[in-house]
């Protein structure tokens, strides 16, 4: 079971990490497109929007990927198992049930799933946040 842990924890920090980087990078890219001067505040919302939530979107692939990698270090899942399925139903908590870790591995699944829940948080807390910034500078350029 220990061994268990460790690497579900290894694994997270690395996706702590990975997200962190991309976190810092969306909202310095959010600061600096509000920053910029434009007489289309709506276009400015959308493009920032779509910016930040694709940025995200891109981190949660990645992190997917990175599951997907310690699958196939520690050999997981059966024989034959496509391991980015199998991290993405497990990361999204989605949890078909079709695939099933091997026994010595069985801890895995769940932790995946809690970093996948706490990173989703996290990308829905800057969302806001982004959105929040955005709203108030455009309604502070309205007055």
């Amino acid at each position: 079971m220990l061994r268990q842990v460790l690497v579900g924890a290894a694994v997270s920090l690395c996706n702590i990490a990975i997200h962190a980087f991309l976190m810092a990078a969306v909202m310095w890219a959010a600061r600096t497109a509000v920053a910029m001067t434009t007489s289309r505040k709506s276009l400015q919302l959308i493009a920032v929007m779509i910016a930040t939530v694709s940025f995200l979107m891109a981190a949660h692939l990645a992190e997917v990927f990175v599951w997907a990698l310690a699958y196939a270090v520690v050999d997981v899942a059966p024989e034959g198992t496509d391991l980015i399925y199998f991290s993405f139903v497990n990361y999204t908590t989605l949890g078909y049930g079709d695939v099933t870790p091997g026994e010595r591995w069985n801890l895995l699944g769940p932790m995946t799933a809690m970093n996948g829940v706490l990173l989703f948080g996290w990308s829905t807390a800057v969302i806001f946040e982004v959105l929040r910034r955005v709203m108030t500078t455009v309604r502070s350029d309205d007055r």
